[in-house]
């Protein structure tokens, strides 16, 4: 009898090669993909470089969790921008790039702040943006994790899906493409939208606006209440207060 890591197939190099704009480099295993996209932007790679492994062994999420999937059963990939962005909107890279893989994947994806995509409540993908100095200038790395075939026994926590357990049929490749496509598009809005345009196009996929959070600061304490939107820079705000991305151990749903 084969099993689901049997029937799943390559990424199609080919295909990705063909992407007006980018620079697809296609890895068979690495330990981490954001730690091979910073390399190459300190060595100077140009914007919209993009690394994928196949097999990443040592990933990672925020505050160094560690993040894994079996071999070819998701998206593990990270993507370099440089001129698009102004300092003063770094941290919207997490939320905008959360909203291209959400807008991917369709319309029951939607993004938990700041920097996940759940289905129905449940962790389908994580994103963890890094700043690099390159040169002078300072790049960003963005890096995506997707689950796309996992089965359930491969899923790392209970709260956690895959595209394949919702019943959404998409190969790997085509996602990858979608995704890039919709996050270059989103990276340039930072640029062209207003701070009212970005609110709005956040608040309409949100998972967390007008929920109750539990918000874990680094200091121990906890901030509790309704999420009542995003600011200008990207911040949550609840209970009277602006939670920056940065300032956050752990933002729960309750």
């Amino acid at each position: 009898m084969s099993s689901a890591a049997d029937s799943r197939p390559s990424l199609d190099p080919s295909a990705l090669a063909g992407l007006p704009g980018f620079s697809v480099e296609v890895l068979d295993e690495t330990a981490s993909t954001n730690a091979v996209c910073a390399e190459r932007a300190r060595a100077g790679a140009p914007e919209w470089t993009v690394i994928v492994a196949e097999h990443q062994t040592a990933g990672r999420g925020r505050l160094d969790r560690s993040w894994e999937l079996p071999a070819q059963s998701g998206l593990a990939f990270s993507v370099l921008v440089r001129r698009h962005v102004s300092p003063a909107r770094w941290g919207w890279l997490s939320l905008v790039a959360g909203l291209a893989v959400a807008e991917a994947i369709g319309p029951e994806a939607k993004v938990k702040w700041p920097n996940d995509v759940l289905i129905d409540g449940r962790k389908v993908s994580g994103i963890l943006s890094e700043l690099v100095m390159s040169g002078s200038a300072t790049a960003a790395v963005i890096g995506i994790g997707i689950n796309v075939s996992l089965t359930a026994d491969e899923l790392p926590v209970p709260t956690a899906t895959s595209l394949a357990l919702e019943g959404i049929t998409m190969s790997r490749t085509t996602l990858l493409t979608s995704v890039l496509l919709r996050l270059r598009h989103r990276i340039a809005e930072l640029t062209t939208f207003t701070e009212a345009e970005l609110i709005h196009a956040y608040a309409a996929r949100s998972a967390t606006i007008g929920h109750a959070v539990t918000v874990s600061m680094p200091d121990g304490s906890v901030v509790e209440g309704i999420a009542d939107g995003v600011d200008g820079d990207g911040r949550l705000l609840v209970a009277g207060k602006a939670v920056n991305v940065g300032d956050v151990v752990h933002a729960r749903l309750t």
